[in-house]
């Protein structure tokens, strides 16, 4: 087989991004016809269909996939050369950018980035905290190189990006001493309540338990802000939840204590890239600590 054209396969990967013949042309600015030329090159090449139409959109075949997962890993690390060139540093700094989901509290976003710092080779990290939605779109344009979330990939994006479990942990409710401890379903029955917004992962774990526990519980504040909420949990306002496995930084931080951990539940979290084996140096490192030392791997 001959070495494989570039341009081919950018053709290739716009038409598996966009699903469409003509959707892919418009972004390239190309005709339909063209791009169709151009991707039967890349087939013959191949010696079988990269696509199958389904009504009016093309799905990728088996080798399709094949192909875009090693598309997505030569786009990816053309896009981080592109970088260091840019950089004019390449052997001093390597950028690393990653998006942070604003529904992550910062002080996992923070135990998670920081392995980032410690390598030999210096890196350089941009960390972008944002609405997940908005944060796929810049990975999907290679503008991120990872994306840290509290979900997988959700589904019926046109975003192609794999979602790496990194561990799961247990959720604690924390409070100042005036609010008590205790059995949990008696304490979360009783106290006021500070909780994240309804629609976010831990919001929807949370009302889950209490709807299994049958507990109407007193919700006193919801915040889209998980920082916000710790404040007003600091100031005695309310019992309020984050994740168990980082208790002390929290006790510490907003001068609370646990009041009680749940039961059967667990939060877990991700590393979202276009990549379906990491490459980048930094997201290694950000991967494998946090499996390593912060959460607990999943099992089974």
């Amino acid at each position: 087989m001959r070495q494989l054209n570039y341009n081919h396969l950018q053709y290739f990967h716009a038409i598996a991004r966009e699903g469409s013949m003509a959707r892919a042309a418009k972004s390239l600015h190309l005709t339909p016809q063209t791009l169709s030329g151009q991707l039967k090159l890349l087939e013959a090449q191949c010696g079988a269909p990269l696509f199958v139409r389904t009504g009016r959109h093309l799905v990728l075949t088996e080798l399709g996939r094949v192909v875009e997962r090693y598309a997505d890993e030569i786009f990816t690390l053309g896009a981080e050369l592109a970088r260091v060139v840019r950089s004019g540093a390449p052997d001093r700094e390597l950028p690393l950018n990653v998006g942070v989901s604003q529904t992550i509290p910062k002080v996992v976003a923070y135990r998670m980035l920081a392995p980032a710092f410690e390598l030999e080779t210096p890196v350089r990290v941009l960390a972008l905290e944002r609405p997940l939605r908005e944060l796929l779109g810049e990975l999907a344009l290679h503008r991120l190189d990872l994306v840290l979330s509290d979900q997988p990939m959700p589904p019926g994006l046109s975003v192609r990006a794999f979602s790496h479990e990194l561990g799961r942990c247990g959720l604690s409710f924390f409070g100042r001493d005036a609010l008590g401890q205790g059995d949990a379903r008696t304490l979360l029955a009783e106290a006021p309540l500070l909780l994240p917004c309804q629609g976010t992962p831990v919001r929807t774990l949370l009302d889950d338990w209490f709807a299994a526990a049958h507990i109407a519980p007193r919700i006193r504040g919801e915040f889209d802000d998980s920082a916000l909420l710790k404040i007003f949990g600091m100031r005695g306002l309310g019992l309020f939840p984050s994740p168990s496995a980082i208790e002390e930084e929290i006790c510490e931080m907003y001068s609370v204590q646990v009041a009680c951990r749940l039961e059967g539940i667990e939060q877990a979290f991700y590393a979202l890239s276009t990549e379906q084996r990491l490459v980048h140096p930094g997201v290694i490192a950000i991967t494998e600590a946090a499996r390593r030392e912060l959460f607990v791997p999943r099992t089974g």
